[in-house]
C-alpha cells in the first residue's frame, strides 16, 4: 500500500474563454520553469483541451511538496494522480 506522503498529486489551473488554449500553453512554460528552479521531485506537466473555451494546465507533484507548491502557485484544484510518470 502506498504511503500517504508518497502519493502523486495533479494540481490543476482552469482557463476559460476564447483564449483558453493559448493561456494554458503559456502558463505551462512557467510551470516548467518552476519545476527546474524549485527542484521538484517530478517533472510531469502538461495541458489538456476540453473544447474551444476550456483548457487546463497541470503539474504533478509529490504529496510532501504539495503544501509549499500550493501556497506559491495557487492552483484551482487538484486530484490524486494515478498515471505513469
Amino acid at each position: 500500500m502506498e504511503k500517504i506522503l508518497d502519493r502523486k498529486i495533479k494540481i490543476i489551473w482552469d482557463f476559460r474563454g476564447p483564449n483558453a488554449a493559448r493561456t494554458a500553453e503559456h502558463y505551462l512554460k512557467h510551470l516548467e520553469e518552476f519545476v527546474i528552479v524549485e527542484e521538484l521531485k517530478f517533472d510531469l506537466s502538461g495541458v489538456e483541451h476540453f473544447g474551444p473555451t476550456h483548457s487546463i494546465a497541470y503539474l504533478v507533484v509529490a504529496e510532501f511538496e504539495l503544501k509549499e507548491v500550493k501556497d506559491i502557485l495557487k492552483p484551482h484544484r487538484g486530484q490524486v494522480y494515478t498515471g505513469d510518470l
